[in-house]
């Protein structure tokens, strides 16, 4: 399969017009999140319930879960789009060629797709679903990401529109970031590729770039390319990037062992094939929690070896296995560690109800406001009702255990997204202009994530 077989320059662009347009597809708000959140719940129990004993643990992997799975995907590869993302979302898959966003909304497939028919993921708990997700890494200082897609359905002449291209474009860049993918720096447009000025430099061009393109949502990550420890040299300096993943010579992550927020520290991961991958996780599973590694996997290219190996994920250790995995993207797992070391939970007791203010403190680049606690100390069925703040947006609730000594809890998931509920909207009315069974599946899925609220209530019912 050729590279760069159709740019669709002359095609999507008129003579004058920017080559820089800003994005006019949905994006999440993501430059408007607030950077310091205080979230109320309050725990409704029945009469006569003893809250003396009553105490608050924030657990190590959201949903209590065991085990942490991280996807980072390097060099902006277009499969990351078509393949990473497509199989996770159960969207078309094909083993010959590649599409784009555009192909994807305007109904233009290739001619040998074939899907799962499902999105693979686990669930926060309380049956709640909760689809993977990854990372991936861009190329913003190079033209080829502000491409736009030739676009035609119908047309079965030849299929140089699916050729692999140079890299992902913005809009599925933009798609993916709708669905909760994260994004990471790696090689940047320079000579110097020792030198760590020089790479830094190109660090605050790139941010400049990606703020522009993405509407404010800025970029916090590094994956180091080509084991190249000039750019870990160069990311330790730029203060955005918080998370460094290295090829080698960085920490083993063990999730339950984390006694810090993380910041810049060196985390090491894995390049595996698909193959080999169910072995690691075994050997893992094998071990104590409080032992065990998060199984953090490098890769560049992807395709039906590593579909099929997400599916596998999802059959075994996912919603349709064992429920015990969460696999984020890296910049959620960050920020989930960063609020569960400096969030302050206060909580007051007032006959039958306990309420929980928590005070969230947030960073440069911040966009998942979310925590699971887990209240021990008073049996989770006495409890009645669990409601949320105006800062609450997303809410679930239910019967738990700890992951690390298996302890019975009432665990409560919430979410402070200042947009979640224009995020669902947005996917309601993709729906409703194209209700095909995957646009249903998305949203669902978006809405499931509210809060209990009239507004819920009223967009499932849009929802045939």
């Amino acid at each position: 399969m050729r590279q760069d077989a159709e740019t669709g320059d002359a095609e999507s662009r008129g003579a004058g017009q920017s080559r820089f347009p800003p994005p006019t597809e949905y994006l999440y708000p993501f430059g408007d999140e607030p950077g310091q959140i205080t979230a109320e719940i309050a725990l409704s129990f029945g009469p006569g319930t003893d809250l003396s004993a009553a105490h608050i643990e924030i657990p190590p992997l959201k949903y209590n879960k065991s085990l942490l799975l991280l996807l980072t995907q390097d060099d902006c590869k277009q499969a990351a789009f078509s393949t990473t993302w497509a199989a996770i979302n159960g969207r078309p898959l094909s083993d010959t060629y590649f599409y784009n966003a555009p192909h994807l909304r305007g109904g233009d497939m290739p001619p040998d797709t074939y899907s799962f028919g499902k999105a693979l993921g686990s669930t926060d708990g309380t049956g709640r679903e909760v689809r993977f997700s990854f990372t991936t890494a861009i190329s913003p200082e190079w033209g080829y990401m502000d491409d736009k897609a030739v676009v035609r359905p119908g047309f079965t002449e030849n299929y140089y529109r699916f050729f692999m291209r140079a890299g992902l474009m913005w809009d599925d860049v933009i798609e993916m970031l709708n669905y909760g993918v994260g994004i990471a720096f790696h090689d940047v447009n320079t000579l110097s590729v020792d030198v760590p000025d020089s790479i830094r430099a190109h660090f605050v061009s790139s941010q400049r770039i990606i703020l522009d393109r993405l509407a404010g949502r800025g970029c916090k990550m590094l994956i180091e390319p080509n084991g190249n420890k000039a750019y870990v040299a160069a990311a330790e300096g730029y203060d955005p990037i918080q998370t460094i993943f290295l090829q080698s010579g960085g920490e083993k992550l063990r999730p339950f062992a984390v006694n810090g927020d993380l910041l810049r520290t060196r985390i090491e991961r894995g390049l595996w094939l698909p193959a080999a991958i169910p072995a690691v996780i075994e050997a893992q599973m094998a071990r104590p929690v409080e032992e065990r590694e998060a199984v953090n996997i490098g890769v560049h290219g992807t395709d039906r070896s590593w579909s099929e190996m997400l599916l596998w994920l999802n059959n075994t250790y996912g919603r349709d296995g064992e429920d015990c995995l969460w696999m984020p993207a890296a910049e959620e797992y960050f920020e989930y560690n960063y609020l569960r070391h400096h969030a302050v939970v206060n909580a007051r007791a007032t006959e039958n109800t306990l309420t929980l203010t928590v005070e969230m403190p947030g960073g440069l680049y911040f966009y998942y406001p979310s925590l699971t606690i887990n209240l021990l100390g008073v049996d989770p069925g006495a409890c009645t009702a669990v409601g949320g703040g105006e800062t609450v947006t997303g809410l679930s609730w239910g019967r738990g255990r700890t992951a690390d000594d298996g302890a019975e809890a009432l665990m409560v998931n919430f979410d402070c997204r200042h947009a979640l509920v224009v995020h669902a909207e947005h996917f309601v009315a993709v729906y409703e202009a194209d209700p095909s069974a995957a646009n249903r599946a998305d949203a669902r899925y978006f809405v499931a994530m509210l809060k209990d609220s009239d507004c819920k209530a009223r967009l499932l019912k849009r929802i045939k």
